[in-house]
């Protein structure tokens, strides 16, 4: 005789890997995931090919990833450029795979956030576009419902 659990939240992948690299941004999503869901563990990166190799080792253990286009270019310790690439090329990688979570696309930068978000979705990717407006306001609002839509039942 089984007896069934109350409805709580679904038992995730502790891991939220996100790509953004604004300060700013990266404190508030952090605020969200620790109120909304503090049993996840978020990961943040700020240049796409870091993500990409942390997610070639870990993908598996990822219960949702969130993605920001626009990277900056920055200059190392020797002031050379180094390039932090574009959420593009890490939801080209992902679509090269099996879905394994579901995808936020949360960047401003229209043209290249809707294709980023058609990638997935053709490849079979659960993916859902978040408009950044209202300079924060929209982390505790949109991209936060997007969170608990995708990891709370």
């Amino acid at each position: 005789m089984g007896t069934e659990a109350p409805d709580e939240v679904r038992p995730i992948r502790p891991v939220v890997a996100i790509l953004e690299d604004d300060p700013a941004r990266v404190a508030a999503m952090s605020a969200v995931l620790g109120q909304s869901i503090p049993a996840a563990r978020p990961v943040f990166f700020e240049d796409a090919e870091q993500m990409l190799t942390w997610l070639a080792e870990h993908l598996d253990e990822v219960a949702l990833i969130s993605l920001d286009h626009d990277l900056p270019i920055r200059r190392d310790e020797e002031n050379r450029l180094i390039d932090c690439g574009t959420g593009r090329q890490v939801a080209d990688w992902l679509a090269a795979r099996p879905p394994a979570c579901p995808v936020i696309v949360h960047s401003s930068n229209e043209p290249c956030a809707a294709g980023m978000n058609f990638a997935m979705q053709d490849a079979g990717w659960t993916c859902m576009r978040v408009y950044p407006r209202d300079d924060l306001a929209w982390i505790a609002a949109v991209w936060a419902e997007a969170v608990r839509e995708h990891l709370i039942e």
